[in-house]
């Protein structure tokens, strides 16, 4: 029985060895070199590769190396095929870090101070209260939910949208397509952690962004499609919005005369708000194996339908 790993060489090596130590009768390889397919049970991918059905016949269970699927095209997996996301506790500390660093860099003017240090001038801004801060989660699933409970700490008026109905201590939710306007008529922060689907790519938009509070600003860590660019950049111009923090973006890394580049109230990262670590995320993806293998079910599996 072995397991098929496409993902990052150098990540790669450290999977390897640890299922040298904790699971040696899963044998582990590393693509593209595959040895006989018809032993590979398992594939534990970033993106699988094409004609999976024909490639790896004996295939029972996909795992995704990262929280969302939408990298994975879905007409090529057969339709019977487990997917599932993974777990791992680190991605969720991880966008609970970034999501707090970029609500402080606008919360605290940082973009402001940063083209002042180049100008050589000298300006304090004013401060707000935490209180008087409005941040509004878009996506209360596992990684909204954490952030909204970690920004809540630092006395912010934190509220979540989501598409069903969700409770949280200290935080107001709202859900369904009928509370989005008032969910975001009190978001002077907004921070998309939707995963994506046909129904959000595109929700970043110029009819979402007039809904916002005047002056508001952006935190895209979703994906690049959630966001329609343009808009973003007339919303920026127009004073509609005063600046954005981006980790992902439609075309990564953006081509060298991509407007945002050269635009001051743009912070712009190269995906980095959280990576899967092999030591952390690798007890999870073992408890699933087994579960797999005692035919119990999984932690983490996708709803193809839904597409999370």
């Amino acid at each position: 029985m072995a397991l098929l790993y496409k993902s990052d060489p150098d990540r790669g090596r450290r999977w390897q060895a640890l299922f040298a130590e904790h699971a040696p009768d899963i044998e582990f390889r590393q693509w593209p070199d595959i040895g006989n397919p018809a032993d590979i049970r398992y594939l534990l991918a970033w993106q699988p590769p094409e004609a999976i059905e024909t490639l790896l016949p004996h295939l029972e269970v996909l795992f995704a190396t990262s929280a969302g699927i939408d990298q994975f095209d879905p007409s090529i997996l057969p339709d019977a095929l487990p997917v599932v996301r993974m777990l791992d506790p680190s991605i969720e500390q991880g966008m609970i870090e970034y999501a707090t660093f970029a609500t402080l860099w606008l919360h605290r003017h940082m973009a402001d101070y940063v083209r002042q240090q180049r100008e050589h001038h000298w300006q304090a801004h004013m401060l707000v209260p935490p209180g008087k801060r409005r941040i509004g989660i878009l996506g209360l699933g596992q990684l909204g939910g954490a952030i909204a409970r970690h920004l809540k700490g630092y006395g912010f008026v934190v509220s979540g949208w989501s598409r069903t109905p969700r409770e949280m201590d200290g935080i107001t939710t709202h859900a369904g397509e009928a509370a989005l306007e008032d969910f975001l008529a009190t978001s002077d922060i907004l921070i998309c952690v939707l995963p994506l689907t046909d129904a959000t790519r595109g929700v970043l938009n110029e009819t979402l962004f007039n809904r916002l509070p005047s002056g508001a600003a952006l935190i895209n860590m979703g994906r690049g499609e959630h966001l329609v660019e343009a808009d973003l950049t007339r919303a920026l111009a127009t004073g509609r919005l005063s600046g954005a923090v981006l980790d992902v973006l439609r075309e990564e890394p953006p081509a060298v005369d991509h407007p945002f580049w050269q635009d001051p109230r743009i912070l712009m990262t190269p995906h980095v708000g959280a990576m899967t670590q092999p030591d952390t995320a690798f007890p999870v993806l073992l408890e699933n194996l087994r579960r797999h293998q005692r035919g119990e079910p999984m932690l983490g599996r996708v709803d193809r339908q839904r597409g999370y």
